[in-house]
């Protein structure tokens, strides 16, 4: 998701998973918010007995966000995606390759 109030707990970025991306907020994915700068992110994950809230502050620069599509306000993330993105990596610089990926209905 794109920029947020960083100052959001628990119940805050909760509110923002269930309402706004209207994505269930349990179901063991990694949402990812970051501020207007790009200098802070916060991830917030349910792993079965509770939520876990992570936070990376850069000492220096600032994380390239990637871009979805328009009008869109979230972007799925593969596991590789997203070590680039917390390692500062830019994403935009790179590619997906054109390989199959089974996708959330099987197909």
């Amino acid at each position: 998701m794109g920029a947020t109030d960083m100052r959001k707990g628990y119940e805050g970025l909760h509110g923002l998973v269930a309402g706004e991306l209207k994505e269930n907020p349990l179901s063991g994915h990694l949402f990812v918010f970051t501020n207007k700068t790009r200098t802070r992110i916060k991830v917030l994950c349910w792993d079965g007995s509770g939520t876990w809230v992570c936070a990376k502050r850069l000492e220096k620069g600032r994380f390239t966000w990637p871009i979805g599509v328009e009008g869109e306000v979230k972007v799925a993330l593969t596991s590789a995606e997203f070590a680039m993105l917390t390692g500062g990596i830019d994403l935009a610089q790179g590619r997906r390759k054109a390989w199959w990926r089974k996708n959330e209905r099987g197909a």
